[in-house]
């Protein structure tokens, strides 16, 4: 293991990887990491509203993540999709970025495509206004969770569309990856 973690402090950085971690998210550890984000940044002297952003973008990316390992805690499944829990920080030419990911059942892929695919072609105003309205009627598009308001959310705060990838891991999950560049 030892040569392995000179491997992977090269891939980091090599990605501009701020932070990463991987496995279980529970409350404390989202507020932890949560924390040390804002105060990273606040040392690169970055504006306050990006900053806000940012954080803003990871606690809302994690806390869906928990929200649906919650949902499946009870199933036979759900030891498996708490595990599968990662989120990364890193840096890009022109900003940050907040990059997460974990499985999920194939049943809930066509909804969380068709959530992200109409999110991804609004603008500014109109996120604005949907946000707004689903709201006020508090639909969400997984299983009571409000992973839609969410995704809303964050596409409001970014420069660029969301970016995704749904990949089929087996006949009954996918690792679902959500990028956020701010």
């Amino acid at each position: 293991m030892n040569h392995k973690l000179l491997e992977l402090q090269t891939l980091l950085r090599e990605n501009s990887l701020l932070i990463t971690f991987s496995g279980k998210f529970t409350q404390s550890i989202i507020e932890e990491l949560g924390e040390a984000v804002k105060k990273y940044l606040e040392t690169e002297e970055r504006p306050q509203n990006a900053i806000f952003d940012l954080f803003s973008i990871f606690i809302e990316q994690t806390q869906n993540i928990k929200n649906y390992c919650s949902l499946m805690q009870d199933s036979d499944f759900g030891e498996r999709i708490s595990e599968s829990c990662i989120v990364t920080i890193g840096k890009t030419d022109t900003g940050n970025y907040v990059c997460s990911g974990n499985q999920i059942q194939n049943r809930d892929t066509a909804k969380l495509i068709k959530a992200l695919d109409e999110i991804n072609q609004l603008d500014k105003e109109e996120l604005k206004k949907m946000y707004k309205m689903k709201r006020k009627q508090d639909i969400s598009l997984l299983e009571g969770q409000g992973a839609g308001l969410g995704l809303i959310d964050i596409a409001r705060k970014v420069k660029q569309p969301l970016e995704y990838t749904i990949t089929e891991l087996d006949s009954q999950f996918s690792f679902f990856t959500l990028k956020a560049t701010v």
